[in-house]
Formats: structure tokens, C-alpha cells, sequence
């Protein structure tokens, strides 16, 4: 996945990489306690790296493809007022999550058209978001190929308590319609998850987790750590050979540089109360009915 940037319109998150074991650097300032600067992965390796300026009147945008069945894409992001493009993304591939991208606030249209394809092609999606100040947004593209659908997810960095962790979960396999999942113990983390959903935020203890998850008859297992100090949000994604699996992307960590202005997102993709300092097992539990609507 290839970056380019077309105009000087702020500071570039910090971009890092990604394999099962998510980490890269932001901490809370003393000005804004309690959140992070967001970090940037894809599915790859794991780097650290220190955090970056919130420029005044900026948020952060980052784009994922998760639609198992369509190839690659170029995406480009460009200002709803004037039409300039403000980057681009070449040669984007099922699974990868870009990095986040310090824009201003304003309104922004996203398109994706086939990999290599000219500027002038036809966009095979494109979605308009608005990016506020201090927040960060995730757009991605979810769905087969003939059905292909986009959607914005509203990215709570909060930093968690000390050797906790906050997870959320994005349901974006197309391999059965709905998908639980639950720890090694039996114990339910999510309960028919349909495509495009998401939960809330959740603080956990951070550490290794061996997850179950079920579709209809598909069945398969996956392994996460999450760190102490970050913030992740698992992907729920298919597997070449028809099964699932769960890709962690870190959202932010609190490892490395304080970074110059804090992010305050507010109360995460769903609305509803905090499920702060839960134990993982007891996410589902706390509250009548499954977590993801």
C-alpha cells in the first residue's frame, strides 16, 4: 500500500505496522487527560514510533479494505469544498488499514477505483465523511464485490486504566451472516454480529486472549494480545480457504512520545454506558441482550 500526499494541509499520523501483536506510540497530555494520539497500522509487522501534533482545527482520517473478494484499490481523499485532493492511497489490499491522516475539519468524499486505474475512472465506491476536531474516523469498504458497501466508525482513542487495554470489535466477514464470538472458556464476547457492525469500547485486561468464532457451520479460533495501554479494534475477517479469523489494529497505545494536543473522541461508535474497567469475560454479560446491534 503506497502513500502519497497532494497538498500541505497538516501533520501525517504516525503510520506503523501490523501482525497479531499491534504497538505504536501516543500518550495522553497533561492538557487532555485520559486520551491518546492515533496510531496507524496495516497487515504486516509492528513498528514503534513517537507520536505527532494534533494540529489546531484538525481531526484524523484512515481508510481500511476489508471486502474479501475485491482486488485491490487506489483511494483518494478529496475536499468536499473545491474538489483538490488531499492524498491518496495506491495498491490498497483486503485487510489493510491505512494509517491515520491529520486533516482540517471540513467534509472530505473518499473513492476507490481499481488499482492502476486512471484518475478519471468511474469510482467503484465512494463515501462523503466529516472530519471534527480532535476526533478520529475510520471509512471503511465492507461487503462481496457485487454488494459492496462503506461505512464510517467513529474511533475512541480514550487511554485505559493502568495495565488495562480497550478493545472494541468490527464484524466484516462475508462468510455467514452473523458471527459470535467468545473466549477459549466459553464465556460470549459478541452474539450475532452482522456485517458492518460494531460494539462499544470496552477496558480489559491487557494480555493474550484465545478467541472462538462461529458462523453457521464455519468455525475457527484466533490468538490476540493486546497491550497494556492501548487501544485496538479487532477485525472479524475471512480467511482464504472459506473459514474466520480476528486481525487486531491498534487505534492508539500509550508507549512513547507525549504528543502536542490530545484526542477526545467521545463516547466511541455505539452509544451507551461505559463498561469501563470490566474484566474481558464480562463484556457481554453486564448488560441485557448482546453488545452489537
Amino acid at each position: 500500500m503506497k502513500h502519497s500526499r497532494t497538498s500541505r494541509i497538516g501533520v501525517t499520523a504516525a503510520v506503523a505496522a501490523l501482525a497479531l501483536l499491534p504497538g505504536t506510540a501516543a500518550v495522553a497530555t497533561a492538557a487532555s487527560p485520559g486520551a491518546a494520539t492515533p496510531a496507524g497500522a496495516t497487515s504486516a509487522e509492528v513498528t514503534s514510533t513517537g507520536a505527532v501534533a494534533a494540529p489546531k482545527g484538525s481531526g484524523w482520517l484512515r481508510l481500511g479494505h476489508l471486502s474479501p473478494d475485491t482486488k485491490s484499490v487506489d483511494v483518494s481523499v478529496s475536499a468536499l469544498s473545491g474538489g483538490s485532493t488531499v492524498f491518496e492511497l495506491d495498491g490498497v489490499g483486503y485487510g489493510d488499514v491505512s494509517g491515520y491522516e491529520s486533516l482540517p475539519t471540513g467534509s472530505y468524499t473518499v473513492s476507490m477505483v481499481p488499482a492502476g486505474a486512471s484518475s478519471s475512472s468511474v469510482p467503484v465506491i465512494s463515501e462523503t465523511v466529516r472530519i471534527s476536531a480532535k476526533e478520529a474516523t475510520t471509512v471503511a469498504a465492507y461487503g462481496s464485490s457485487d454488494d459492496l458497501k462503506v461505512r464510517t466508525f467513529a474511533d475512541d482513542l480514550t487511554e485505559p486504566g493502568a495495565d488495562k487495554a480497550r478493545i472494541r470489535l468490527i464484524q466484516a466477514s462475508t462468510t455467514t451472516p452473523e458471527v459470535d464470538v467468545m473466549t477459549s472458556t466459553g464465556q460470549a464476547i459478541v452474539e450475532g454480529a452482522q456485517a458492518g457492525s460494531a460494539t462499544r469500547y470496552a477496558e480489559i485486561d491487557a494480555g493474550d486472549w484465545s478467541l472462538e468464532l462461529t458462523g453457521g457451520d464455519v468455525r475457527d479460533t484466533a490468538d490476540v494480545t493486546v497491550r497494556p495501554g492501548s487501544v485496538t479494534t479487532l477485525f472479524v475477517l475471512d480467511t482464504a480457504d472459506g473459514g474466520l479469523t480476528v486481525q487486531p489494529v491498534l487505534d492508539s497505545s500509550s508507549v512513547g512520545d507525549v504528543p502536542e494536543g490530545g484526542v477526545d473522541t467521545g463516547g466511541g461508535f455505539l452509544t451507551g454506558d461505559s463498561l469501563a474497567a470490566l474484566p474481558f469475560a464480562s463484556w457481554v454479560r453486564t448488560v441485557p441482550g448482546p453488545v452489537m446491534t
